[in-house]
């Protein structure tokens, strides 16, 4: 059985990296732009990572610019935006693309794990899945994600938990990875 220590990723830097590396931790994978409405959420995910990861979870994140060039810099210009912006000490990964053809594997497999069941009710949620919708036809079947800041939670085992949208309510979140950790 596939579980995400099976995939090497690269780090910012362009060296690989095995998720052997995270085994027995709590992650919460996600993918992230600069320059997106859901860019704020970079402060309770650090929040979360300062509270926690002394238990043994760790934040793995991921940028990429196939929404709207949201994240157009270089993986050096995205880091330092993250880390004065916001003080972000997690791992930062190379920039990837998550949808189409050459996305990125283990966005694939995250997604085939735990599919897209939509941004949830209320106007702005709707609004939301309508830009979705046409910013991802070109991808066609392999539009696995669906928008910034989709965060997929990955237990001790290696195995994907939740998958949240970038319209979950962070205390959710926090909520639901202070739960995984107890376990």
């Amino acid at each position: 059985m596939t579980t995400v220590y099976d995939f090497t990723v690269r780090d910012r830097k362009g060296n690989d990296v095995s998720l052997k590396d995270y085994q027995g931790k709590v992650l919460l994978i996600v993918n992230t732009a600069t320059g997106c409405g859901f860019t704020p959420h970079y402060d309770p995910l650090e929040a979360m990572y300062k509270e926690f990861r002394e238990e043994g979870f760790e934040i793995l994140d991921f940028p990429c610019n196939q929404f709207a060039n949201q994240a157009p810099g270089t993986e050096d210009e995205i880091h330092e935006f993250c880390t004065v912006k916001f003080g972000t000490e997690f791992p930062q990964f190379a920039k990837i693309n998550v949808n189409g053809e050459d996305a990125e594997p283990l966005f694939a497999y995250l997604a085939t794990e735990k599919p897209f069941a939509g941004f949830g009710k209320g106007l702005k949620n709707a609004a939301l899945n309508k830009f979705a919708e046409m910013n991802n036809k070109a991808f066609g079947d392999k539009a696995y994600i669906k928008w910034n800041f989709t965060k997929f939670l990955i237990d001790r085992e290696g195995k994907v938990v939740a998958r949240f949208e970038p319209t979950t309510d962070m205390e959710d979140v926090r909520a639901a990875v202070a739960a995984e950790l107890k376990k």
